[in-house]
């Protein structure tokens, strides 16, 4: 069953860049772990989303402990304006 996860970060405008760059960083480790399908940054007029399948929980656990392994920089803090939203998803077919 294939898991997806939309995470949608609101940054202050002067740390839009910054987060653009974190979201790349993390999808590049994910996109490294077994079953991960895809991992993308994007883009509306507020926010910074990232995007990433999963073809099972697992994969989806090892990525979560991959990113933690390569102490990226996952805090949230004053650097956003509001906070995250993170929505898990399972296809269904």
């Amino acid at each position: 069953m294939k898991i997806g996860m939309i995470a949608s970060h609101y940054p202050h405008a002067l740390h839009r860049e910054e987060f653009i760059a974190r979201v790349h960083q993390v999808a590049e480790v994910f996109r490294g772990t077994p079953g991960c399908l895809s991992a993308d940054c994007w883009l509306s007029d507020d926010a910074v989303i990232s995007i990433v399948q999963w073809e099972s929980d697992e994969a989806f656990a090892a990525s979560l402990a991959a990113a933690q392994e390569a102490e990226l920089d996952l805090a949230y803090d004053e650097r956003e304006v509001r906070p995250r939203e993170i929505v898990r998803v399972v296809a269904r077919s």
